[in-house]
């Protein structure tokens, strides 16, 4: 058995579109979750390997490995990470800003953004995106990722729309790396050729659905809702390998998560599975 984790937004769909149609082993199990789900799954060994949060490698870089050449991230805006503002970043200091529980990089990347590159504190807390601590006054700002981040910025109920993705890069030069393919060093000792398995289809099926991408987007826009030509939009932003300048992006997020005491320094350097 192989238990594989697939994040159940649409910026996997170029991947697990394909995937689902593929004829693959029975014991090859999809599991789907938000990213902040499976990063738990993993941990708890209810998954094998899986696209989890990349701060979920960094909290725990003894326990896996990341699968080489596959990621899910962006060059620039990312397009469904946002932070969803009443005030000016710089005007952030002191507020309160819901953080979505939903991801746990992302939460951390926020934090960095706010505090390292703004040079602002704000208040943190931690909810649901569309549940009753969003609507409420006290609340300044709104961390989304995913389909809900989609929704939200289509209905434009905040004046400043910060793409994290976007800001990131223009602090560092470098893209950002949301998610990574990692695999627990248990099932690599034990089925080391079955996660290379694995890891060569889930590239077969990026390789085939980035040909395939209207078809794909045909198949998924309505889901957020958003229009054909919306959705194509955003998923040609969004990549899916992991070449060495991504490595380095990783790195670099690692090496502030070390320095403010939110990762260990065995995070670095990386363990990389082929």
């Amino acid at each position: 058995m192989a238990r594989i984790g697939m994040v159940n937004y649409i910026n996997t769909a170029p991947i697990y579109e394909i995937w689902k149609e593929q004829s693959l082993p029975a014991d090859w199990e999809i599991f789907e979750g938000q990213p902040s789900q499976l990063n738990t799954m993993l941990a708890e060994n209810r998954i094998d390997m899986g696209f989890v949060s990349s701060y979920a490698y960094a909290a725990s870089p003894e326990k896996y490995q990341i699968l080489a050449d596959l990621s899910i991230s962006a060059t620039g805006p990312v397009g469904s990470v946002f932070l969803f503002s009443e005030l000016q970043p710089e005007a952030l200091d002191g507020k309160t800003v819901l953080l979505s529980r939903q991801s746990d990089t992302s939460i951390r990347l926020v934090r960095i953004i706010l505090e390292e590159f703004f040079q602002v504190k704000p208040r943190y807390a931690i909810g649901d995106v569309y549940g009753e601590m969003a609507i409420t006054s006290g609340v300044s700002a709104v961390m989304a990722i995913g389909d809900d981040a989609l929704r939200l910025k289509s209905e434009k109920r905040f004046p400043f729309q910060l793409d994290l993705g976007e800001i990131w890069h223009k602090n560092t030069g470098l893209p950002f790396v949301f998610s990574v393919c990692a695999v627990n060093e248990t099932f690599l000792v034990e089925q080391p050729e079955t996660a290379r398995a694995i890891r060569h289809t889930l590239i077969d099926c990026r390789e085939q659905g980035a040909l395939r991408m209207a078809e794909i987007c045909d198949r998924v826009a309505r889901r957020i809702p958003m229009d054909c030509d919306a959705c194509s939009l955003y998923l040609m932003g969004i990549e899916h390998d992991l070449p060495p300048l991504k490595i380095e992006a990783l790195e670099r997020f690692f090496q502030y998560l070390v320095d403010r005491g939110e990762a260990p320094a065995s995070t670095l350097p990386l363990k990389i599975f082929k």
